[in-house]
């Protein structure tokens, strides 16, 4: 009989290939570079080498932790869409139990209001499927430290839209043409403007805000608003 694990194993090549398959033959229509040039991406490689250093030591904690507490995998890749309609894995400390997928559909069909808030904001400020360790490295947002690995790859930026799942496109409207424009972000306007107490429309016009009005100066702010926003754990759960 297959072990959670494994069915889970499964289901998640299953839909990355999918999605890989699904928006691949889209690129070609995208714009020759993302926003901000070659210049973002400069400083985008910087401060995440110069961020990697310190952080090592935090890395092979929350790791530890993850492993004794929870068990494997510690790391979560999760499939995403970037600049240019490309799908990529975001990377993330797990958070949430193995099976959490049929956990999340037995919660959604057991509660109406708990759908509702799901289809409104893909978001659960209850969710059954956030493990004890997980809901505090979500607080402090130390799962999303591994997603300086995806800002070296080149598939997001240290300023940003936050990475969406390919459901969330239609979501996003006619602008979701905006949000193409460039790498999601490991923060971003909606990170720092109130993350998940905001309205999903809301996030979608601070993200298109960010693309017309994007400047280096206003991404060297948003980085400085990041970390007090962190520390108050405000809008993260």
């Amino acid at each position: 009989m297959m072990s959670a694990y494994f069915r889970r194993q499964v289901a998640w090549r299953t839909e990355w290939r999918s999605i890989r398959n699904r928006f691949m033959f889209r690129n070609s229509c995208s714009q020759s570079c993302p926003l901000g040039g070659i210049v973002k991406r400069i400083i985008d490689v910087v401060v995440a080498c110069f961020a990697l250093v310190p952080f090592l030591p935090l890395f092979g904690l929350v790791a530890a932790m993850i492993f004794f507490f929870e068990g494997k995998p510690v790391l979560y890749r999760h499939p995403r869409i970037g600049y240019g309609r490309r799908p990529f894995l975001c990377l993330k400390f797990r958070t949430m139990v193995i099976d959490g997928d049929e956990i999340l559909s037995r919660h959604l069909q057991s509660s109406p209001s708990a759908a509702q808030e799901w289809t409104e904001t893909r978001k659960l400020k209850n969710d059954p499927r956030v493990t004890p360790v997980g809901s505090v490295l979500r607080k402090l947002s130390l799962d999303e430290l591994p997603q300086l690995m995806n800002v070296l790859r080149g598939e997001m930026s240290i300023v940003g839209p936050r990475p969406i799942v390919a459901d969330e496109i239609t979501m996003y409207g006619a602008d979701a043409h905006y949000y193409f424009m460039t790498r999601p972000g490991l923060t971003g306007a909606w990170q720092v403007g109130g993350r998940n107490d905001e309205r999903y429309e809301d996030r979608v016009a601070l993200d298109r805000a960010y693309v017309e009005n994007w400047s280096l100066w206003k991404d060297v702010i948003i980085i400085f608003k990041t970390m007090p926003v962190v520390l108050n754990s405000k809008g993260s759960y």
